[in-house]
């Protein structure tokens, strides 16, 4: 019996721990993200990042992206499969326009919504710090 006790508590434990991981993907809402430190950028959106190299906007991307992106792109930007793996994805002002692109319009194919247009609902100061956490992950192909 004691037994059975200690396996059935070995496989409680495993399942919460377990659980941790999959709720890190974050909520399916979008998530608000603070920008505070950040220079405001208005309204109109900018063609490349203008917070590349800020160590505070790559902060604040991290949390961001892990609130946001994670659960289609993968924990610290490692794809699983599901969505492009974003560490690949060029660094500069090529891999700022697919971002942009991405961000403003979302991605619809075959008539499925395969991501979301999250202009509007992250600021793009926002969307910024996250483009700048995603090029700090960065790998050469």
């Amino acid at each position: 019996m004691s037994r059975r006790l200690a396996l059935a508590g070995g496989m409680l434990a495993a399942l919460l721990v377990s659980s941790g991981a999959v709720l890190g993907h974050g909520d399916v809402q979008p998530q608000p993200v603070n920008t505070d430190g950040l220079p405001p950028l208005g309204e109109t959106w900018r063609d490349e990042n203008p917070y590349r190299g800020n160590e505070h906007a790559v902060k604040i991307g991290s949390s961001a992206y892990n609130q946001n992106c994670a659960r289609c792109h993968g924990l610290e930007v490692i794809s699983g499969g599901l969505a492009p793996d974003l560490r690949y994805l060029e660094k500069g002002k090529e891999g700022d326009e697919w971002f942009k692109e991405r961000v403003t319009h979302g991605a619809i194919i075959d008539g499925m919504t395969k991501m979301p247009v999250f202009a509007g609902v992250i600021s793009q100061e926002g969307l910024w710090a996250i483009r700048s956490y995603i090029e700090a992950q960065h790998v050469d192909n």
